[in-house]
């Protein structure tokens, strides 16, 4: 998003005038008539769509680590006064109570969110403890509202225990009716303690959680070091910690990549023993694993694996899918879902053979199963200053501890104010105490005793109203010890809040203290194993590497045939269709195609359908783009050079892994011009370049001056004359000479030899027109 978009998130300062009311349509780039032109309609309402999503649902605050919809979860549940300590309560109850007060939306959402922050495996450190079926991390749905309930766990206090202390600001709710708080006061950074997910528009967020107590360590140290780096927080705090334990084994640099810019990629890890059976025999269990891994998707990739189904488009397997199941069933016997509630993680995995190394075993699963998997971090949240931004981790640090300085200071003043106002009601009644002879009188004399009491004794409004209202046994002589008892520790307890407010050096101290206490009260050890190991790397499935001929057919057919030296007449195709190329190549080396677009797409040879069938049409292997149609086919080395042209004139010299491409929708490889086509290619063995006109003119000229290139257009082969085109190009060798096969009168092939020695007379400068060939012939292939 722009700058100027991202100023419309910010919260205006409390001195800022009001906004001025939004112009009338029609004023404001309309039509005059009440009318709004729909560019201008479509950019508002997606402006205020886009600003909606990220303030109010999918991002969450600094402050307070909460979306809204989790903010007013739990608040509605500290109304219902259901803590920690009460009995828990439909969660029906809560939903509803939510929607019709402060979240005006479906109930399904509701309790989507309130069933997340009460799943062990899904948060750190949960804010409801729910009773019932809440779900499991196999990915099973929670049961229904009305069959759960719910209440706040202890650790939710540290979100809501100074709510009604006037630490942070309320609005009315979406109709008025009520007031709900717009933060949290977070004893704690909750956005790191249990994270965040979420997509916004044109934004995301992936907050990894985080150990209390490492948290708790590093913000009490930046409290104290303001100038404190990243790597000083990093010594104490060095990464996530996930619910589900698992190894966490990205290097340091990228750990420290992803929190020093808000955004990176960790590689996760389960974790597992060997267990030793008798007779020499072992199995591996697996007892935690990757965050957001359940134990359902690795047994569904280990039987997908094992159980391969054809692809996409696919009719059969690839050999590529054979060779990974082979090599997996190679290694794995059994593998079994032991888990039960006493144990939530338990799979074992049992070895073909007890011979196997136990390290190769662990390395063929984790390379191809969810064993091993990566994590995104993207720290974008809300700011202070209502901007929703990619943060660093000392960034994120530094503006709680400056929520909670407020927090804590308008806390204390909340309580200065309170007691204030008891000393004021105290101080009366010590007055009436020590003139209640005379209070008695004043009150049964006076039509009306209120201004009687203030004008008698100099009291105030608010003092003569409670000793109105009080009874005169509590003006007795014990109740009067009590009273100067009261007054003098209230005194006491004002003079410390207001030495609090006074020195920034106490506040500190006072917040440092409960951060570390409430760190020891809620704190665990870190769950999440972080050691840093090299990522095992899928295991190179081997091809065998084998002599084939790949057979492709003029509509577009291809398969490929064991062995080299196959009869072109024992071939047979499809009723109309016929013998397009036929390729003497081997299995590992790759197969290039060209389309009439100058597109170039890649097959691996390994993987074409064999037997006596008539193949796939080649589309199935690769997503031809913009209508292009099969122009030239090729297999080679990756290593060797080759040199492509086009009927345009024009060529480069470059290696065949220049061509290929990982992708099945290829890649732009030759640029051509409306009309333009895709010459065969020609291996570039030779020192010579040779280049036949459609007009029977040949050219021969160095290699060295022809360029080479990746792709492209490249450089002119030859001149042509108006509506000539070229037909052919190759690179003969000084001792082989060549030969030119064409149309001769009467449609006659002709072939034309030109010798050795004839070729250095026939040598020209690149970009020439060359020399006529005798006979004159239509030349359409150079060999």
């Amino acid at each position: 998003m722009s700058q100027d978009t991202l100023d419309l998130f910010a919260t205006p300062p409390a001195d800022a005038p009001p906004p001025p009311p939004p112009a009338p349509i029609g004023n404001d780039g309309g039509n005059g008539d009440g009318s709004l032109p729909l560019d201008r309609y479509a950019e508002r309402a997606y402006l205020a769509y886009a600003m909606s999503v990220v303030k109010s649902r999918a991002l969450p605050q600094v402050e307070d680590g909460m979306k809204p919809v989790q903010r007013r979860i739990l608040f509605a549940m500290n109304e219902m006064r259901l803590a920690a300590g009460a009995k828990h309560v439909k969660s029906a109850r809560v939903v509803g109570d939510v929607i019709g007060k402060y979240h005006p939306h479906g109930d399904s959402s509701v309790y989507d969110a309130m069933v997340r922050v009460a799943q062990d495996f899904s948060l750190r450190y949960p804010l409801v403890d729910g009773q019932g079926n809440f779900g499991s991390r196999d990915g099973d749905s929670a049961a229904a509202m009305r069959y759960t309930e719910c209440r706040l766990t202890p650790i939710a206090e540290l979100l809501l225990a100074e709510i009604d202390r006037d630490t942070v600001d309320f609005a009315p709710n979406y109709d008025g009716a009520f007031e709900e708080p717009k933060l949290l006061p977070a004893r704690l950074p909750f956005v790191l303690l249990n994270g965040a997910s979420g997509i916004a528009v044109g934004m995301a967020t992936e907050i990894p959680p985080h150990n209390l107590r490492e948290v708790a360590e590093a913000t009490c140290h930046l409290i104290r070091h303001p100038e404190a780096g990243l790597d000083d927080i990093l010594a104490l705090l060095p990464g996530p910690d996930f619910p589900g334990g698992g190894q966490l084994i990205s290097p340091p640099e990228a750990i420290r990549d992803a929190y020093a810019g808000g955004r990176g990629s960790l590689r996760l890890r389960a974790r597992w023993r060997v267990e030793e059976l008798a007779r020499g025999q072992w199995r591996v269990i697996v007892h935690e694993l990757p965050h957001g891994v359940s134990t359902a998707q690795v047994l569904a990739g280990i039987e997908a694996i094992t159980n391969p189904q054809p692809r996409a488009g696919k009719k059969e397997v690839s050999q590529e899918q054979k060779q990974l199941k082979q090599l997996v069933l190679g290694v794995l016997e059994t593998v079994r879902d032991e888990s039960s509630e006493a144990e939530p993680v338990r799979i074992v995995l049992e070895p073909r053979s007890s011979r196997i190394d136990r390290d190769e075993f662990m390395a063929v699963l984790l390379a191809h199963t969810g064993l091993e998997s990566s994590t995104s971090v993207n720290l974008t949240m809300i700011g202070r200053d209502g901007r929703p931004q990619q943060k660093n981790l000392v960034q994120i640090l530094r503006e709680w501890i400056d929520f909670r300085y407020v927090t804590v200071e308008r806390r204390t003043r909340h309580r200065l104010s309170e007691v204030d106002r008891r000393i004021h009601i105290l101080e009366g009644r010590m007055i009436a105490y020590l003139n209640i002879e005379e209070v008695i009188r004043v009150i049964r004399e006076s039509d009306e005793p209120k201004p009687a009491l203030i004008a008698a004794f100099g009291l105030s409004e608010t003092q003569a109203e409670d000793i109105l209202e009080i009874r005169l046994r509590q003006l007795a002589r014990l109740e009067g010890f009590r009273i100067e008892k009261e007054l003098a520790e209230l005194k006491a307890e004002r003079e410390g809040l207001q030495q609090l407010l006074d020195s920034r050096g106490m506040m500190t101290r006072l917040i440092l203290r409960e951060i570390t206490d409430d760190a020891k009260k809620y704190g665990d050890a870190r769950r999440t194993l972080i050691e840093s190991v090299a990522p095992v790397a899928a295991a190179e499935i081997s091809v065998a590497d084998e002599p084939v001929t790949v057979i492709v057919s003029k509509n577009g057919w291809v398969r490929a045939r064991q062995g080299h030296g196959i009869d072109p007449a024992a071939i047979s195709y499809k009723a109309g269709d016929f013998a397009f190329a036929l390729i003497e190549t081997r299995t590992t080396w790759p197969l290039v195609v060209i389309d009439s677009n100058g597109r170039a797409y890649t097959v691996k040879v390994a993987e074409l359908p064999g037997g006596r069938g008539d193949g796939t049409p080649i589309t199935t292997l690769a997503d031809f783009q913009d209508g292009g149609k099969l122009a030239q086919v090729l297999s080679a080395r990756p290593d060797s050079s080759w040199m492509f042209a086009n009927s345009g004139g024009y060529g480069f010299i470059c290696t065949l892994a220049d061509a290929t491409s990982r992708q099945r929708a290829g890649k732009a490889f030759m640029t051509l011009e409306k009309g333009e086509k895709v010459l065969p290619p020609a291996p570039a063995h030779g020192e010579w370049i040779a280049a036949v006109s459609e007009h029977g003119r040949i050219l021969v000229f160095a290699r060295s001056e022809m360029k080479m290139q990746a792709g492209g257009r490249g450089v002119i082969v030859m001149a042509l004359e108006a509506g000539e085109a070229l037909a052919a190009v190759a690179l003969p060798a000084a001792e082989t000479g060549l030969k030119v096969e064409g149309g001769g009168r009467g449609g006659k092939t002709i072939i034309v030899e030109v010798k050795p020695g004839q070729l250095e007379t026939l040598r020209h400068r690149r970009a020439r027109k060359g020399m006529p060939l005798t006979p004159k012939i239509r030349p359409e292939r150079l060999f």
